[in-house]
């Protein structure tokens, strides 16, 4: 089924048949307006916006990990321009719903520091599974923050507004960057599982003829056979090793290297080769820059 591409905020007010939006490239529209039963369910749908929503569904659970939630806490999700999403039937025994949906279009950043800045929040690029739980106090901050942009741009727009709307949009992210990582912290068991998981399976594919067939490991990849998204997984990693998922996969190819040149007498193309590159040349320069040391110095070291 073709998408509905909506590159505009006023085409999104349209589909869900919303008044018009009071300001072209912002607006803050109440969860409970939004009739799902408009959109066809298996009716994808693209939006050309940035998007921020807290919702709460009493009656309606979500898996997140191996924990089931309520969706009586604030859950907060993001979404970056030209994501696809659907919208979901709703439940029949929700007995209650709020929350609310705010969008920006990329142009209401432009020539500005946030254009080039709001790359930085990955979270924008998280699945829904990985949606931010908020603490009653973390959602009475965030609601205050929404509060202070919709009263800027139901004011009379002047010189000052889009800075003030940006000053806050840009306040409204550091503190959902800060949620995270008190999620990351709190959820532990959930995420020490995952990283658990991560070096299973570094170990199984660097064990295996995955490397000579497939080369190496690339993010997507592992973040993919986790079940989670790349952003994601590399944010957790930052949280508990201060080190992204690349840095992570080559730490273990550092590893596996090391093991190989002090057991074995194969030659350094040999095991370039047995760990997935295609030219010697960049195993080299990849060890060097982690060790110091060419990868027959190291191997001297142990003579």
């Amino acid at each position: 089924m073709k998408p509905i591409r909506l590159k505009t905020i006023s085409e999104f007010h349209k589909l869900w048949k919303l008044p018009k939006p009071q300001h072209p490239l912002v607006s803050i529209i109440d969860y409970t307006h939004i009739d799902h039963a408009l959109v066809n369910p298996e009716q994808p749908v693209i939006l050309n916006c940035y998007s921020v929503t807290i919702k709460r569904d009493l009656g309606l659970k979500m898996i997140y990990g191996q924990q089931s939630f309520d969706f009586d806490e604030g859950v907060m999700f993001f979404m970056a321009p030209n994501q696809v999403f659907r919208i979901e039937k709703e439940p029949e025994n929700i007995i209650d719903r709020s929350g609310w949906i705010l969008l920006i279009h990329p142009d209401f950043f432009w020539n500005t520091p946030l254009a080039t800045t709001i790359k930085k929040y990955g979270f924008f690029q998280y699945a829904i599974h990985e949606a931010l739980f908020l603490s009653d106090r973390e959602e009475d901050i965030v609601n205050g923050i929404i509060g202070n942009i919709k009263q800027e741009y139901h004011s009379n727009i002047d010189p000052f507004s889009q800075n003030i709307i940006i000053s806050q949009v840009e306040t409204l992210l550091n503190y959902s960057e800060r949620f995270y990582q008190r999620q990351f912290i709190t959820r532990r068991i959930t995420n020490h599982k995952i990283l658990e998981r991560l070096e299973v399976l570094l170990d199984d594919y660097f064990s295996s003829n995955n490397l000579t067939v497939n080369g190496l490991p690339t993010v997507q990849f592992v973040a993919s056979s986790l079940n989670v998204s790349a952003s994601y997984l590399s944010g957790l990693l930052k949280q508990f090793t201060g080190q992204s998922t690349q840095q992570h996969i080559q730490n273990k190819i550092i590893e596996k290297s090391k093991e190989k040149l002090s057991t074995t007498d194969r030659s350094v193309g040999e095991i370039a080769y047995e760990l997935g590159f295609e030219h010697p040349q960049s195993f080299n320069k990849l060890f060097k820059s982690k060790t110091k040391l060419s990868p027959l110095e190291f191997r001297a070291s142990f003579n």
